[in-house]
């Protein structure tokens, strides 16, 4: 097969470049790749912008207001979460921390807390907060978790298959691994096509389907529960529709993300999914 008949879609940079991307499609994985690929030292570029949430604590706009009110409800699921597959409280190893608000609730909650995040302002933040992050999963080389989350993250690691390896590594033998991503096949991301918000291009690398992530880590995990992330797919929308049409705010976009789940459940493929592994022993 020939590269251009692998192509799914050209998708623009919304963000920050303006520039323009294409989407590869894997058939073996059934993920789309991001092409091309900047330079390792040319990413940090693309994540040079204030409107780039995770990485700061503000809130400006109803957007980033959105973000993070529905962010203190989702820490504390993501507690509830982590707590139950461990089965109580353990060594926490949170990949893309951000400015370190999840840690700071798992400490709370008893956790002996690890991170790492690459971004420098939002480390900045999270040390502010008393928790003390790393900036690469080398500096844990050695070491092993009894949990290691990634919250929307994976899209973003230029090496895949190394940080795969690295994760296999730093889990404990029946430990827990618990990775979220948006999901390329949900209807919400077959409505905006190009526009939509979850491409993230180039910042997002790996454009994942339930398929890819239990195909990618088989060898090493065992795939133990999917679970919706139900806000994503209005959130996702809102940001779609501004890409779309220029406007900060629309109706439509909330019926978008309605209407989305509405279909996952049926379909099961929701905006994006939380997947919950096991290590084997």
């Amino acid at each position: 097969m020939q590269e251009s008949e692998n192509k799914y879609l050209s998708v623009k940079d919304f963000l920050v470049s303006g520039e323009t991307f294409d989407l590869i499609y894997s058939k073996e994985l059934d993920l789309l790749i991001t092409e091309p690929v900047p330079k390792t030292e040319d990413l940090p570029k693309y994540y040079e912008s204030e409107e780039y949430i995770s990485h700061t604590d503000e809130k400006r706009g109803l957007l980033s207001n959105l973000y993070q009110l529905v962010k203190k409800w989702s820490l504390q699921k993501k507690a509830k979460l982590i707590y139950a597959q461990n089965n109580g409280a353990g060594s926490l190893l949170d990949v893309g921390a951000g400015t370190g608000d999840f840690l700071k609730i798992a400490k709370e909650k008893g956790w002996e807390v690890y991170g790492m995040e690459p971004n420098p302002n939002a480390l900045k933040l999270a040390n502010k907060k008393g928790i003390n992050l790393k900036s690469s999963l080398k500096d844990f080389a050695g070491k092993q978790f009894d949990v290691i989350t990634l919250w929307h993250v994976l899209e973003h690691v230029p090496n895949l298959e190394e940080t795969i390896s690295e994760l296999s590594n730093l889990v404990k033998p029946n430990g827990t691994l618990i990775i979220a991503v948006p999901n390329f096949k949900s209807f919400d991301a077959k409505h905006y096509g190009r526009f939509w918000a979850a491409f993230d291009v180039p910042r997002h690398l790996w454009h994942f389907s339930k398929d890819s992530i239990e195909k990618l880590f088989a060898e090493k995990f065992q795939l133990k529960k999917i679970k919706p992330m139900i806000f994503d797919s209005f959130y996702v929308s809102l940001l779609s529709e501004k890409y779309k049409t220029g406007n900060n705010f629309s109706f439509k976009a909330f019926w978008i993300g309605f209407i989305s789940n509405i279909k996952a459940k049926a379909t099961k493929e929701y905006s994006s999914h939380i997947y919950c592994f096991k290590k084997h022993n």
